[in-house]
């Protein structure tokens, strides 16, 4: 089964917090620094196939994270690692030819997380550096920031700092987006359909996606991380920790991470009311970053086109494996048809 498909019940297994005075939260992060991911793809593809390939986010040391000890196997012709400029995509790209067997390959690498809350939040009312701007307030098809500015400006509307105006928005995404626990995976990430179709309803690419664009619209540089969260990370399947958070830049600071999905996450699951002492406090927790096991696999991401090129269209957000067989895409939401799995092995 591809656990992607998540149920709400093993959904809130994915967060086992320790935060102080929270009813229900239990268990710690202090004590697992460190571990080994292993994800398995295995595409499916009738033998005989002639051309089947992969591209599977591939993850970075950073500030928040060491990468160590990486090994690919596996039963493909060729492979190789790639970055996308444009897109910021980090992937590892395989291919097979002529298939014989069923194709399968397996990354895995050690991890060491170092995610807290940034103590202070400081903002200089500096200008934004003109590279950071350029990039993380553009607008692009699947980041439709134009469309959101005189939503953005309502909701900003008094606020002078870049902090204030974020803070405006967090506060914004959490009270006007809910979780919906019936919306496949992570969501579609596309903010207009999520807050006129779908009334505010999606999972963590879909909330995430309304927080950025207006975010950018507001004038705050902004953008999408993806890949795994563990709230108090065990030995074995981890698949359903597949998710997607965000962050703005701050002058002064720099990078802060916020995640108003998972606010309306812990409020679902909490069965918590808008306003209630508990829901304010996940609130406060998941601004400005929490010490929560985090791995990231890539950051912007969207409206992704590999190289080698794809034949199907540009790929929206870019978290799960993406595999195409004979030039069609496979559904990485249909295990029927693409099975993948993430494994943690706590040091």
């Amino acid at each position: 089964m591809n656990k992607v498909m998540l149920t709400l019940a093993a959904a809130a297994l994915a967060i086992v917090l320790a935060v102080p005075g929270m009813a229900g939260a239990v268990g710690n992060t202090s004590d697992v620094k460190g571990g080994v991911m292993t994800i398995t793809v295995t595409p499916k593809a009738a033998k005989g196939a002639k051309d089947v390939k992969l591209w599977l986010p591939y993850p970075y040391s950073s500030v928040n994270q060491t990468i160590s000890d990486v090994n690919v196997e596996g039963n493909y012709d060729i492979s190789g690692v790639y970055h996308d400029e444009k897109s910021e995509a980090n992937y590892l790209y395989a291919e097979w030819s002529d298939v014989t067997e069923a194709p399968k390959l397996v990354l895995s690498f050690h991890v060491d997380s170092k995610f807290e809350k940034t103590a202070d939040l400081v903002d200089t009312d500096a200008p934004i550096p003109a590279p950071i701007a350029a990039k993380y307030l553009a607008s692009s098809p699947v980041v439709p920031v134009e469309f959101f500015k005189e939503k953005a400006a309502k909701i900003v509307q008094g606020k002078r700092t870049i902090l204030a105006k974020a803070r405006a928005v967090y506060d914004w995404t959490v009270d006007n987006t809910f979780r919906d626990p019936a919306v496949q995976g992570c969501g579609l990430a596309e903010p207009e359909r999520t807050l006129s179709d779908c009334k505010g309803g999606g999972k963590c690419a879909d909330i995430s996606a309304v927080f950025v664009t207006i975010l950018r619209a507001a004038g705050v540089p902004a953008r999408d991380v993806y890949g795994l969260r563990l709230g108090d990370p065990k030995t074995g399947d981890v698949t359903s920790a597949y998710h997607c958070w965000a962050e703005f830049y701050l002058p002064g600071t720099g990078w802060v991470r916020a995640d108003p999905a998972d606010v309306r996450k812990m409020m679902l699951v909490h069965k918590l009311e808008d306003g209630s002492a508990q829901a304010e406090a996940w609130r406060e927790y998941f601004w400005g970053g929490d010490d929560l096991f985090r791995v990231v696999l890539n950051k912007n991401a969207r409206n992704v086109t590999f190289n080698p090129a794809q034949q199907g269209d540009p790929v929206n957000y870019f978290m799960y494996p993406y595999a195409e067989v004979n030039g069609k895409p496979l559904d990485y939401f249909n295990p029927k048809t693409f099975s993948y799995s993430v494994g943690f092995e706590a040091d």
